[in-house]
């Protein structure tokens, strides 16, 4: 079973200073954090801020690729947490034809942002991941100062072996 998630921003690890991208349930009841990379964590952050490029960036041909290609990505599922590693399928429709792709999470999410297609997270990688818990105000979290130091104080308050950290 997989539960919808939406992209809620990228912040730092108050500790590494590596990017983390943050999903949150549509309930804003749990976040789940995934550690990524910083040109990962750049193509994500240059999407939710709509920033324009004068040449497409990889993920924005990847886009342009499916679309000449007539191939349509239907969502994004995070599927597995093994050794602290994050896995995920981009799932394609080529006419009738479904196809599972193997992808790095950040590059998936990167992905489904360009194409509006939704992020799910598998009921099993949320139990293995020890998602943060919400509360209501933490659920409007974006890329505003405000929020990524907001973040910050999450992540600070947990233990180190809350939730580990994620290989990308």
């Amino acid at each position: 079973m997989f539960v919808e998630m939406r992209v809620a921003g990228i912040t730092l690890d108050p500790e590494t200073k590596m990017p983390i991208v943050i999903l949150i349930d549509s309930q804003g009841e749990s976040a789940l954090p995934i550690w990524i990379g910083i040109a990962e964590a750049n193509a994500i952050a240059s999407q939710l801020d709509k920033v324009e490029v004068a040449r497409p960036m990889t993920h924005d041909l990847m886009k342009n690729l499916l679309g000449e290609l007539d191939v349509k990505l239907q969502r994004v599922e995070i599927t597995d947490l093994k050794e602290n590693t994050f896995y995920s399928n981009i799932c394609l429709s080529i006419g009738e034809r479904m196809l599972a792709l193997d992808s790095r999470p950040s590059d998936a999410i990167a992905l489904a942002l360009r194409t509006e297609s939704p992020v799910f997270v598998s009921e099993d990688v949320l139990r293995k991941a020890n998602q943060v818990e919400l509360k209501k105000t933490d659920t409007q979290i974006g890329l505003s100062k405000e929020n990524q130091e907001r973040w910050s104080k999450i992540l600070e308050d947990l233990s180190p072996d809350a939730f580990g950290k994620y290989k990308m």
